[in-house]
């Protein structure tokens, strides 16, 4: 029991305004509770199931760079998707394919987002230091005490989403993935130019930024011609 707390505890206290519970946040601006739930819960079990069976395993087939550069791509699509927004008709007529789909994408993008952060490398510690005698107790502790803190995260988002204007928080959830998204991108290349091959990091980043922004402008324009259309 004092094993379970003390990492239930640990857990809980360093995902305590990490990037994934900000993430969450801006994602009830996309998917309803209970599909974040589903799918965050599902990523927490599989993550620290692999952190704390396989160790550091996990951390040394798969390059950081590589996490780094997928976990940004997937935070750029978020914020884009935000931009482009939701036609009602459609989420009526595919509501049964978007509940199966919706649980699946948070899961993708939790995984991606949480894989390699500190709370996993505080599953690994604990795996590695308990051993696999205790692997189950730490395995449930650490879950518990990750799912306890993005609970909070998933909360306050949904209370905003219910009491801020129409459009605020769908603004909010494209900073949040955005600001993320070029900034773990920025990671991910430079440990590229660092342990891969040198690469004009700086001059990548004005690239892609470029893209970027004409991208959520004509999406965005887009998006009013069509609100014009139907109004």
């Amino acid at each position: 029991m004092l094993l379970f707390l003390k990492v239930f505890l640990t857990e809980f206290i360093a995902e305590m305004g990490d990037k994934t519970q900000l993430m969450l946040i801006a994602l009830t601006s996309k998917y309803k509770l209970r599909d974040i739930i589903l799918g965050t819960a599902a990523a927490i079990l599989v993550l620290n199931g692999l952190a704390v069976l396989a160790g550091g395993l996990v951390s040394e087939f798969i390059p950081d760079w590589l996490i780094k550069v997928v976990a940004a791509l997937a935070f750029l699509y978020f914020a884009v998707s935000t931009i482009a927004g939701e036609d009602d008709e459609e989420e009526e007529e595919g509501g049964k394919s978007k509940i199966k789909f919706a649980p699946l994408a948070v899961f993708c993008t939790f995984f991606v987002a949480e894989l390699g952060d500190k709370t996993q490398l505080t599953a690994i510690t604990f795996g590695a230091n308990e051993g696999l005698g205790a692997a189950f107790v730490v395995w449930i502790g650490c879950s518990l005490g990750l799912f306890a803190a993005d609970i909070l995260g998933m909360l306050v988002g949904y209370l905003l989403k219910s009491k801020t204007p129409d459009g605020l928080l769908g603004t909010l959830a494209f900073v949040i993935f955005s600001l993320f998204g070029i900034y773990t991108l920025y990671q991910g290349l430079t440990l590229i130019r660092i342990n891969v091959c040198p690469i004009p990091v700086s001059l990548m980043m004005i690239a892609t930024m470029v893209v970027f922004i004409a991208l959520c402008i004509g999406l965005f324009v887009k998006k009013k011609e069509k609100m014009k259309g139907n109004a």
